[in-house]
């Protein structure tokens, strides 16, 4: 199936540099190109877009705007945020208006990919880094200290906590360890109930800030 794809960049070159990563697999199709978040509003009503691929400074109206704009339209289309590494109170603004996941702008096209993929899905999925700049400062110090003490995962949560930090999704892990994916969604389960989340970005970010896991 098509997963039919909007881009929203105010830079010509990063619109034209996403639609070629997409052209290169059949699976993706770039059905418009917006550059504010007025146009991707439009675009959004007119193209009926899988999935909106949106920057967050823009002219006219932002990201954020627009996805508030979205909101209140009622088109429950994922959003997908375009970002670089100096936006962090934007990032965790945008994960409370229902955005999906985050993509540096020199991200790798497997990850770009596998975001879209999840997405399409209605998952959230967030690179380990931009993840721990989300979720890091929820976390006061006194609180890592106590609770990274308590947590103790097995070493096949540990494979699957690795695993979802690098993108996989549950049947990937699970052929890769040769067990079902149900048992992986049992893993994540008991993941997040020991570190507290309610997320795969969240395990993951939380893991980062308690030195489970290495980026």
């Amino acid at each position: 199936m098509t997963i039919n794809v909007l881009i929203v960049d105010d830079h010509f070159v990063v619109r034209e540099g996403l639609k070629l990563i997409l052209e290169t697999n059949p699976k993706y199709a770039v059905v418009a190109e917006a550059s504010n978040g007025v146009e991707a509003v439009k675009m959004a009503e007119t193209s009926h877009p899988d999935v909106i691929l949106l920057d967050l400074n823009m002219p006219e109206m932002d990201g954020l705007g627009a996805i508030n704009v979205l909101n209140a339209k009622g088109l429950t289309i994922p959003v997908i945020i375009l970002t670089t590494y100096n936006e962090d109170e934007m990032m965790i603004r945008g994960l409370e208006l229902g955005a999906k996941g985050y993509l540096l702008k020199d991200t790798g096209r497997e990850m770009i990919f596998r975001s879209i993929d999840a997405a399409a899905l209605g998952e959230t999925l967030l690179l380990p880094e931009i993840a721990e700049k989300v979720f890091a400062n929820k976390i006061s110090a006194p609180e890592k200290q106590s609770h990274s003490s308590k947590v103790s995962l097995s070493n096949k949560e540990l494979i699957v906590l690795k695993a979802i930090s690098r993108g996989f999704r549950s049947k990937e892990i699970g052929f890769d360890m040769g067990i079902s994916e149900r048992t992986v969604k049992t893993h994540l389960t008991s993941i997040y109930n020991k570190l507290g989340v309610n997320s795969r970005s969240q395990a993951v970010a939380v893991a980062v800030e308690y030195g489970i896991l290495q980026l």
